[in-house]
C-alpha cells in the first residue's frame, strides 16, 4: 500500500495520533506527514504510506494557509488558549486598528519559536524546559508570511487567514499581533486548509477511511505518490535505461539539466531524477523491487 492520503485532523488530537490511528486502519508500518499541526488546531495533514514515506522530505517545504481566531485582550503561556492565563486587558481594537498593523506582519519575519514547542536545545525539547518554568534562550529565525487577510469576525475573534512558509509558528503571529496592538492575543481556533497544491477540500476524516478500509475502497482516496512531483516533466525510460535505474545508477538522457518524473514503459513512476550535462540520476527512488 502505497500513496498520499489528505486528512482532515480533528481537534484533540496530536499529528501522531493520526499516524498511529491509521496504521491500525491502514496496516501498514510506514506512514508519515509533512507537517505537524498542535492538538487544538484542525485541518490538513500530508499523510505519506508506504514507499511514499520517501517523498516526505520534499513536501516539509511546501507553503500553508491557514484559518486563525486571534483573541485580543488575552496572554497566555503557550501562546493560545489552551494555555494558562498570564494577562488579561480591557483595551480593545478595532476593525481599522487591527488591518493598519497587519502589512507590519507580511513578507519575510524574524520569529521567535514559543517555549511551548518541540523545538530541541541541548538535546531536550523547550516544551519540557516550559514544564518545570524554565526560560530557555530561542535564536531567531526567518519566516516568510505571503498573505495576511482579514476575513470575518465571530464571537469578538478576528478571524485571519494566513499563507506562510515552512516553520512559522502562528500562535507566535498571533502574539506578537497583539503585542504590537497593545492589546495582548491568543490563538483561539487554528484550521490548516492548504499544504502546497494539497486543499483541505479533497481531505478525509478518519471515520471517513476507517468506513473505506472496511468496504475495501481505499483506492478511491489515495493519490499517487508522484503527484507532489507534477511541476516537473516527465520522461520515461528505455529497457537499457531501467536496469541501470532499478540498481540505482546514472544513465545517459538526451534532455535539458532540471528535475525529471522518470517512468517505465508501463507508466510506474520510478524516481525523481537529475539530469546534468546529458546524465540523469537519482534524486529519490520510488519503485518495489
Amino acid at each position: 500500500m502505497n500513496g498520499i492520503i489528505l486528512v482532515d485532523k480533528p481537534e484533540g488530537f496530536t499529528s501522531f495520533d493520526v499516524v498511529a490511528k491509521l496504521r491500525g486502519i491502514l496496516h501498514e508500518r510506514r506512514i508519515g506527514h509533512s507537517g505537524t499541526l498542535d492538538p487544538m488546531a484542525t485541518g490538513l495533514l500530508v499523510v505519506f504510506v508506504g514507499r511514499a514515506t520517501r517523498a516526505v522530505e520534499f513536501a516539509e517545504s511546501h507553503e500553508k494557509e491557514y484559518i486563525a481566531a486571534l483573541r485580543p485582550g488575552i496572554v497566555t503561556d503557550t501562546q493560545d488558549i489552551t494555555g494558562t492565563v498570564l494577562e488579561t486587558s480591557e483595551k480593545t481594537c478595532s476593525k481599522y486598528e487591527l488591518l493598519a498593523v497587519l502589512p507590519e506582519f507580511t513578507g519575510e519575519l524574524m520569529q521567535t519559536p514559543p517555549m511551548y514547542s518541540a523545538i530541541k536545545i541541548g538535546g531536550k525539547k523547550l516544551y519540557e524546559f516550559a514544564r518545570k518554568g524554565v526560560e530557555v534562550e530561542r535564536e531567531s529565525r526567518k519566516v516568510t508570511i505571503k498573505k495576511l487577510e482579514l476575513v470575518g469576525e465571530e464571537n469578538g475573534d478576528c478571524i485571519l487567514r494566513i499563507v506562510c512558509s515552512k516553520g512559522t509558528y502562528i500562535r507566535t503571529l498571533v502574539s506578537d499581533i497583539g503585542e504590537r496592538l497593545g492589546t495582548g492575543a491568543t490563538l483561539s481556533k487554528l484550521r490548516r486548509t492548504a499544504a502546497g497544491e494539497y486543499s483541505i477540500r479533497d481531505a478525509h476524516t478518519l471515520d471517513e477511511i476507517s468506513e473505506l478500509a472496511q468496504k475495501g475502497g481505499l483506492d478511491t482516496i489515495f493519490m499517487p505518490v508522484d503527484s507532489i512531483f507534477e511541476e516537473y516533466p516527465c520522461f520515461t525510460v528505455t529497457e537499457a535505461q531501467l536496469k541501470r535505474c532499478l540498481n540505482g545508477n546514472s544513465f545517459e538522457a538526451s534532455l535539458a539539466d532540471g528535475k525529471y518524473r522518470a517512468y517505465d514503459e508501463n507508466g510506474s513512476f520510478l524516481m525523481l531524477g537529475n539530469v546534468e550535462n546529458g546524465i540523469m540520476s537519482t534524486v529519490k527512488s520510488f519503485f518495489e523491487i
